[in-house]
């Protein structure tokens, strides 16, 4: 079954979902439902691709909490819809001694050879794009929000490398919309904002934050990061995220950054519950006069207790 294409051209967005691995069991019900019941959902909106990364991969960066279900029953689900799966491989501190880890190869060997989908990894080191490249050249490649780009020029520069489909901009320069505008079509298309980071605004260790997370992937000691922004100690509040300066709320998609020609917004959630994956895809993907009914069948307990 191939993904539906609701409308052509600039006036569908594709959201790039979290957990491919960690949220399986959710995917497994949400996909049927957003395939076979569109009138739940908005009719601008589309998936893109599912990202993540199975447990224990050294190559892994960014968030942690990525889930251990097989990767062959990951890929047959996203196949089955028509929908992209891509591998997060976005540690910034990879060597050399790094590249032939086993595990990390099996799964790109085995994600790109995907009949029905082309899938893709998202980077940060340039060290694992050009091993990648040479070796597996049926995948495509996105730029990380991990390389925290925060400079517009620079990542204009970043999108107009050849060698990335997508690039992911800081969430920091969501807002600069006249910047934005300055793009060509070609450049618009290649950018992939970041909708829903609850990260402080103003925050400066957020390239250390990553750092952290990639040490920790490879299995070597270092300094922990600690997070001494306002909140934190809360942990990710989605309320918080929408008053986020730098947040992109579903209207604003359809109405401000659909018509100026970017199509392409990644949510964030790995690491996070499933439930509160799903109030993403409520607000972002389905119409509030049918959120209950994507409740309901996503519970498919009426029984069901919180606590």
């Amino acid at each position: 079954m191939s993904q539906d294409r609701i409308s052509s051209g600039k006036t569908t967005v594709y959201f790039h979902l979290p957990g491919l691995f960690e949220f399986y069991e959710l995917y497994k019900r949400f996909l049927p439902l957003f395939f076979e019941h569109r009138e739940y959902f908005y009719e601008w909106c589309g998936i893109g691709s599912i990202y993540g990364a199975p447990a224990g991969c050294i190559w892994g960066g960014g968030r942690v909490g990525e889930g251990d279900q097989n990767p062959g029953e990951v890929l047959a689900l996203l196949e089955k819809y028509g929908i992209s799966a891509r591998l997060t491989f976005s540690n910034s501190l990879l060597r050399e001694e790094h590249l032939a880890d086993r595990k990390c190869n099996a799964l790109c060997a085995m994600f790109e050879k995907s009949g029905k989908t082309k899938n893709g990894v998202i980077v940060h080191s340039e060290l694992l794009l050009e091993y990648l490249k040479k070796k597996y050249p049926g995948l495509y490649f996105v730029s990380s929000t991990t390389k925290v780009l925060t400079d517009f020029d620079r990542f204009t520069e970043e999108i107009d490398r050849e060698e990335f489909r997508y690039a992911v901009p800081d969430f920091r320069l969501n807002k600069a919309l006249d910047q934005w505008d300055t793009l060509s079509e070609r450049q618009k298309a290649k950018v992939e904002f970041l909708c829903n980071e609850c990260c402080f605004y103003g925050c400066r260790d957020r390239k250390r934050c990553y750092e952290a997370v990639s040490r920790k992937n490879l299995g070597e000691d270092g300094p922990d990061h600690c997070c001494t922004a306002p909140g934190a100690g809360e942990g990710y509040r989605f309320s918080r995220a929408m008053k986020n300066p730098g947040f992109i709320g579903a209207e604003e998609i359809r109405s401000v950054y659909l018509p100026m020609g970017f199509s392409d917004f990644k949510i964030e959630g790995r690491g996070l519950g499933s439930a509160l994956v799903l109030e993403f895809l409520l607000y972002y993907m389905t119409r509030p006069e049918y959120q209950i009914h994507v409740r309901e069948e996503m519970y498919l307990d009426n029984m069901l207790d919180l606590f």
